[in-house]
């Protein structure tokens, strides 16, 4: 039998694990989960068939080599600074690597040495990125392939909660993966390309330059830009394309409210506050304000940010804690986008009653037979449970389907590769339909910007 070695047993490894259990015995292959946390990944995975799983650090050298060596394919679910080491491991045991993360400069280095061994890195297999290259570039292949040109396109993703887990939330959202990356989401400038000339957004204006979108029987979402949607006029073969813009979908209101975090200074990771450790939460965000005898927190912060007392702004802020007396929790020096995302965690953190949901829209524009077109193409994705999330299908299942073609001979490309190529975007594709995990399409009137 071969063997599938997982590197990493966290949230996003839950239905990956899963899936490949359930067709192990059929197509002859045992796993192999690698953690920190052994007992942990142990509780999850319960009785699975095939699974075993052991202890795993990176520094560990020796046990990584032994790993890789005993494995016909590594699954790298571990942080994304963490893959190179795996992945010159990989090259060194000759064994194939999958990873859910953007492709590093080093990793792009690796190019060559992995073509001339044979060997396939496939990154970018999760859900963004990852099922929204796949589910982009099968339209824009079809769109070129009956004559048209492709003038536009705009793709954006968000991990929210289920509309039935919102009610009691006014900010419509939870974590769904990693809370650090939220708190952070956004530093740098979003560059972009529209109408053919080139945009900037810098940090902190990001949030108050939203687009509003509607999905059919979902609703109204707003979406902000990502960093750098200029680099995938290349990977999408689009390199003359007038508009390019990639963003992240909120829940109205949301990126206002998020914009008094950025404007207040709470989302800086630069430096160590002093005495930290032993804020309150309403210490941490007078520790932003002016010195005042006379006036309360809240009237302060309302004067510094602009806001009505009475502010939807305000009673989110509220709602999150912001100003109550109590001790933050973190009890060593954090910087404040530490201490933010410690808060945040109190009152974003899925319950177990709680659901979450993934949702992804693609605007398409194209000229053909000298006629414009548009077409919308969405998908929403509603979790099981606090556990088989929404995020852990659409990060998981795309690396579990893509492993098991791997496995099979049926994607036989070689090198440092993402998934925008139709030998791995149409089999990975079906069988993600088969999983429920469905796009639907459909033609509007042109918007011209």
């Amino acid at each position: 039998m071969k063997t599938i070695l997982i590197l990493g047993g966290g949230k996003s490894s839950t239905v990956l694990i899963e899936h490949l259990a359930n067709y192990s015995a059929a197509e002859g292959y045992t796993i192999t989960v690698g953690d920190a946390e052994p007992d942990a990944v142990r509780a999850k995975v319960g009785k699975l068939q095939n699974v075993a799983v052991v202890e795993f650090t990176l520094d560990d050298t020796l046990k990584l080599e032994n790993l890789v060596r005993n494995a016909d394919i590594v699954v790298s679910m571990l942080p994304a600074f963490l893959h190179l080491p795996v992945a010159q491991e990989c090259l060194k045991q000759r064994r194939h690597l999958v990873t859910a993360s953007y492709v590093s400069p080093e990793m792009e280095q690796l190019h060559q040495a992995a073509e001339e061994r044979g060997l396939l890195f496939l990154n970018e297999m999760g859900v963004d990125p990852g099922i929204d290259h796949m589910s982009a570039m099968r339209v824009i292949d079809r769109i070129k392939a009956e004559g048209g040109k492709m003038t536009g396109f705009e793709s954006f993703t968000g991990g929210l909660v289920a509309p039935d887990s919102e009610h009691d939330n006014p900010w419509r959202y939870k974590f769904t993966w990693n809370p650090r990356n939220v708190v952070l989401a956004g530093q740098g400038t979003a560059k972009f390309v529209q109408m053919g000339k080139y945009k900037y957004i810098p940090y902190h204006r990001l949030f108050r330059r939203t687009e509003i979108i509607n999905i059919p029987g979902w609703g109204i979402f707003e979406g902000y830009g990502n960093r750098d949607s200029l680099k995938y006029r290349e990977h999408y073969g689009l390199e003359d394309i007038p508009t390019m813009f990639r963003g992240t979908l909120r829940r109205p209101g949301f990126c206002r409210s998020w914009d008094q975090f950025i404007t207040l200074g709470a989302t800086d990771d630069s430096f160590i506050m002093q005495g930290s450790e032993n804020m309150t939460k309403r210490e941490f965000t007078n520790s932003f304000l002016s010195y005042d005898l006379v006036n309360t927190v809240e009237l302060k912060l309302a004067h510094y940010l602009n806001l009505d007392l009475a502010s939807e702004e305000m009673y989110k802020l509220k709602w999150l804690g912001m100003f109550d007396d109590v001790p933050v929790g973190l009890n060593k020096p954090s910087t404040p986008a530490q201490m933010l995302q410690k808060i945040l965690e109190d009152r974003w953190t899925l319950k177990p009653e709680d659901k979450d949901m993934l949702v992804m829209w693609h605007r398409f524009n194209y000229e053909q037979n000298g006629k414009q077109h548009e077409v919308h193409a969405s998908m929403v994705s509603i979790g099981g449970d606090h556990i088989h999330t929404a995020m852990a299908k659409t990060v998981g299942l795309p690396v579990a389907i893509a492993v098991r073609k791997m496995l099979k001979g049926e994607i036989a490309l070689t090198g440092v590769r993402i998934p925008t190529l139709p030998e791995v975007y149409n089999p990975v594709l079906d069988e993600l339909e088969a999983e429920g995990i469905v796009f639907e399409e459909r033609e509007v009137d042109p918007t011209f910007y």
